[in-house]
């Protein structure tokens, strides 16, 4: 799998902008068929940083109701990676 394709873009909310400031992990959307592994490359070898640790989570989409007819929205995959202490993201800063 291409590093570029694995990584599609940053979440940033509340809760992770709280977790990059105080605990240094980032949160990512990432493809859904990539693994733990090829996640750790892509980002050490695009970000040129040490990951210490890679947490993924699949995320199901919404059911959205529209009268009778009901839809579901798209799954979805995101990863939570620490980094150790001093380093960074420079696409956050």
């Amino acid at each position: 799998m291409d590093l570029y394709s694995v990584i599609k873009r940053p979440l940033v909310t509340e809760k992770t902008t709280i977790a990059r400031d105080e605990e240094n992990k980032y949160v990512f959307v990432v493809n859904r068929k990539a693994t733990k592994i090829d996640i750790r490359n892509a980002v050490e070898k695009i970000f040129k940083v040490k990951v210490m640790g890679v947490r993924t989570i699949n995320v199901t989409g919404k059911k959205k109701r529209l009268g009778r007819t009901v839809g579901k929205g798209k799954d979805w995959k995101k990863v939570i990676i620490t980094l150790p202490p001093g380093s960074s993201v420079d696409i956050f800063e």
